[in-house]
């Protein structure tokens, strides 16, 4: 009994080691990714500020690492895509997500990296305001006080933002909108038919797609400019690195939903938050002011709320499967002994039993 006892807490622990240790890669990667594209952007730093080329590299770079681990690989089954669905479902995908890139990796520009990481807290009100607009969420007047309660907390923190830029607020929020839609949408064109795609197969068709539609602006925004400076010459190495990171973020993603949970990403990007705004005040030099922290704690308050809320509402769930299911046994049972006892002595070997 003892052995057994330990072996099932080793298990325990493994699995918990394990799940931390998803949650760590993730975290560094997606840390990694965020500074190296605003060292790219950045005019103080590598001051290369075209973020549409930026995004068209790691897209361009994903897709082709995309294709050979699912048609040379072939480490990834492809899905029996047929024209009409990649049409009606993957392509609006691809277009709202080139743009949400689009809009993220602009706002590094004009605005410093934890501010940005505060104005990202209002992720949770979006997409629950544009999942109960598309009637794929409900209202809730207790999760609706949270979400105000999130958007108070952002709203203070910009107000007490040093380096305030409206139009790069106005990138990042409309990248936080954008992206929001596209989660619902992926409910709807995609989920909903029961489709799923794991990050290898959301780059092998969503990818290609997104280098199309920023090819569209990259032709009319900046590659007259880059025609016309030396910044047209592209450093592989660290244009290589950063589509490599990007990618493994990707993976990243996968293994941490796969192996844990969507909430506990969520959870996860919480941490990370506080220590890009450390790291942005500590090493890049970003000023922080004591309102902007204050905002962010009200705003980190609701979001962690958010999330037990929604941990909550999984285990509800999880237990009412649970009943269901063993309410289900229990009738088998019963009506089993039921016959058993209905059968004559000499028929209680017959496949009742």
């Amino acid at each position: 009994m003892g052995r057994g006892q330990t072996a099932s807490n080793a298990a325990v622990y493994k699995k918990i080691l394990v799940s931390y240790s998803y949650v760590a890669v993730w975290i560094f990667l997606s840390f990694t990714v965020i500074v190296y594209n605003k060292y790219i952007l950045d005019a103080k730093m590598y001051n290369w500020p075209f973020p549409i080329s930026l995004t068209m590299i790691h897209m361009g770079f994903c897709s082709f690492i995309a294709f050979f681990l699912v048609r040379v690989f072939k480490l990834v089954e492809p899905l029996n895509m047929t024209r009409e669905l990649f049409i009606s479902s993957v392509v609006p995908i691809g277009a709202l997500y080139s743009l949400s890139l689009w809009l993220s990796n602009s706002a590094y520009i004009y605005l410093s990296v934890s501010f940005i990481q505060m104005l990202k807290a209002l992720m949770p009100v979006a997409v629950y305001s544009t999942g109960v607009i598309a009637k794929k969420d409900t209202f809730n007047s207790k999760t609706m006080t949270n979400m105000v309660a999130i958007s108070v907390g952002v709203a203070i923190a910009a107000y007490g933002e040093a380096r305030f830029n409206l139009f790069g607020v106005m990138l990042q929020l409309g990248a936080v909108v954008v992206e929001a839609i596209r989660l619902v949408m992926i409910q709807i064109l995609l989920t909903s038919k029961g489709i799923t795609l794991n990050p290898i197969s959301t780059l092998y068709y969503v990818a290609p797609c997104c280098f199309v539609f920023l090819s569209i602006p990259w032709m009319v925004v900046e590659y007259p400019v880059l025609m016309a400076t030396s910044s047209f010459k592209v450093d592989f190495f660290v244009f290589g690195m950063n589509s490599l990171a990007a990618f493994a973020l990707n993976l990243a993603v996968f293994l941490l939903v796969g192996k844990t949970s969507a909430l506990t990403m969520n959870v996860a990007g919480v941490v990370k938050d506080w220590l890009l705004i450390a790291f942005s005040w500590s090493v890049i030099m970003d000023r922080v002011t004591p309102i902007n922290l204050m905002g962010y704690a009200v705003a980190f308050i609701g979001v962690c709320f958010y999330n037990h809320a929604k941990l909550q509402a999984l285990k509800s769930k999880e237990l009412q499967k649970q009943q269901q299911s063993t309410a289900v046994d229990e009738e088998g049972a019963a009506v089993k002994l039921e016959r058993k006892e209905i059968l004559p002595q000499g028929d209680r070997n017959s496949t009742y039993d």
